[in-house]
């Protein structure tokens, strides 16, 4: 015997009783079978319902050849009579994403001609994937026609048509499907067969907002939110902005101006001190004009700086070996050489000071964890070696 499902017959019915049909011990509960559920089963890219009936939770629910099955964490004993409610806010919630998918979907399949090849409604956006490119300058008209649709506040019509209407019906589709088919219908939008549940009005919805759109295989993946989702994604996003608007000293709606010209600043700025940067390395290079090695500590240099300064170096002494770092920290160690195998002398110094690298006869860069007075007697010891 099939479950009767409640949820078609009124998609925002919270409660309801009826008899358990069976109840079977299962991997992570009890599997409850009952007359009649408002409970919707996973199907259709919709998580499942939660909830309660009777003193048992509801942990998900699925569906097996025409049967709801509910997977409780206590059994229910058969022939009872159970209320069951479910968890409101979770169902409301999935029902205007789904809502709010069909509406972008129709807008897009009228738009291109594309399908929708994938939907997944997850905790916090909705991610949905489309056969063709959409170009990014159609987004905002995407979005504008969606919500127009939302305020008309047009009702649904779920319904299914006779065997002998559904050939004549023109629905969105993929490809052919065997009668029964269930039809939702958003008027002059969207009409499509889905087996989810759905808001009766589009003002329901309360709003779309698109969050992005990228390519992916052949089309595109796009993430959006409708309703509740969308207002805290938008609350979030606005305080975010209000603070960056704070940090800029700009007024909110022309926070990305402001990043812009932070952009050309620090850009400037990064000029203007890779130039210091590069006069600072030539004075300190001068103070080891005509060593055989020279070595030169420094704190914190990035690894590109601290290559850059052994190299201003090694124009004045033989081999050139700068680290930058601390006894804390372990050091960052370049090698550069005219006239010895850098890549030699490397590989013998993080042998003997604890650290790794590699390079090329002509530069060796790497790291060493020894301290400083262990690299400074090793490096001594080199200096008498070389002279």
């Amino acid at each position: 015997m099939e479950t009767k499902k409640l949820y078609y017959d009124d998609s925002h019915r919270k409660t309801f009783t009826s008899k358990v049909v069976s109840c079977t011990q299962a991997e992570g509960g009890y599997q409850v079978i009952l007359e009649a559920t408002a409970f919707y089963p996973e199907g259709g890219g919709q998580p499942s319902d939660t909830g309660v009936l009777g003193e048992s939770r509801v942990l998900s629910v699925r569906e097996t050849e025409g049967q709801i099955v509910h997977l409780c964490d206590t059994p229910l004993d058969v022939g009872m009579e159970v209320t069951g409610t479910i968890d409101w806010e979770r169902r409301f919630d999935f029902m205007q994403q789904h809502s709010g998918e069909h509406i972008v979907s129709g807008i897009i399949y009228e738009m291109y001609g594309y399908h929708n090849v994938g939907f997944h409604m997850g905790s916090d956006v909705v991610t949905f994937d489309f056969d063709g490119p959409i170009p990014a300058e159609d987004l905002q008209t995407i979005e504008d026609r969606a919500n127009a649709v939302v305020w008309e506040n047009l009702p649904v019509r779920c319904y299914y048509p006779s065997e002998a209407e559904l050939p004549t019906i023109a629905y969105r589709r993929k490809r052919d499907l065997p009668w029964p088919v269930r039809l939702v219908e958003f008027p002059g939008v969207d009409l499509c067969a889905c087996c989810g549940t759905q808001v009766q009005y589009t003002g329901e919805i309360g709003m779309i907002k698109l969050l992005s759109c990228v390519k992916f295989h052949d089309g595109v993946r796009m993430e959006m939110a409708c309703g509740k989702r969308a207002q805290k994604i938008l609350a979030t996003i606005f305080d975010q902005n209000r603070q960056v608007s704070q940090a800029f000293s700009a007024k909110i709606w022309e926070t990305g101006a402001a990043a812009n010209r932070m952009n050309e600043t620090l850009a400037a700025e990064k000029f203007r001190s890779a130039s210091l940067e590069k006069q600072l390395f030539s004075y300190i290079a001068k103070e080891y004009a005509g060593t055989s090695l020279a070595l030169h500590f420094s704190e914190s240099l990035t690894p590109a700086a601290n290559r850059e300064l052994c190299n201003a170096i090694a124009q004045q002494a033989d081999v050139a070996v700068t680290l930058t770092g601390t006894d804390d920290t372990g050091y960052g160690i370049c090698i550069i050489s005219r006239s010895q195998n850098a890549k030699t002398l490397g590989a013998a110094a993080v042998a003997a000071l604890g650290g790794r690298g590699g390079g090329k006869p002509e530069a060796f860069q790497g790291t060493v964890t020894a301290n400083r007075s262990k690299i400074t007697a090793y490096f001594q010891q080199e200096k008498n070696n070389l002279t």
